[in-house]
């Protein structure tokens, strides 16, 4: 049974806006917190500075990735709630999400990344959205 297409960009609509929410959310922890976070994720005591000035320099490129997460998830916001205009926007937001997963397996570290702490995350990066990539090529025309 084909849903009816409003109901189909309906509920793509709220996953999208969803979506945008938590990586707004997690946006600001980094990009306000840097490397510390702001703690809205956890406990921001896992991290101590041998080289201030290193830490610093790096402490901001991580601000600047954490504020462009942001902008993904102002993309996401915008496109639930104008779709047909910033659906190729969407479309390249979730595809970045992608390859942000993917980049994930650049650390050979698959303890960490099949734990408890990011699992979740994984998943949804590599999982959801291309599920929602492909959702997406069928809603908004």
């Amino acid at each position: 049974m084909r849903l009816p297409l409003s109901l189909n960009e309906g509920a793509f609509r709220a996953v999208i806006f969803t979506i945008g929410l938590v990586v707004v959310w997690t946006g600001l922890n980094v990009g306000l917190g840097g490397i510390a976070t702001l703690g809205l994720q956890g406990s921001t005591d896992f991290v101590m500075a041998t080289d201030p000035v290193a830490y610093a320099a790096h402490d901001s490129h991580v601000r600047f990735l954490g504020g462009v997460w942001l902008g993904v998830g102002f993309i996401y916001l915008a496109g639930a709630l104008k779709l047909r205009a910033l659906k190729v926007a969407i479309q390249v937001a979730l595809a970045l999400t992608i390859l942000g997963g993917l980049a994930r397996f650049s650390a050979m570290r698959p303890d960490v990344l099949f734990g408890p702490d990011i699992l979740g995350s994984f998943l949804a990066e590599v999982v959801l959205m291309p599920l929602l990539l492909l959702w997406s090529t069928r809603v908004g025309r």
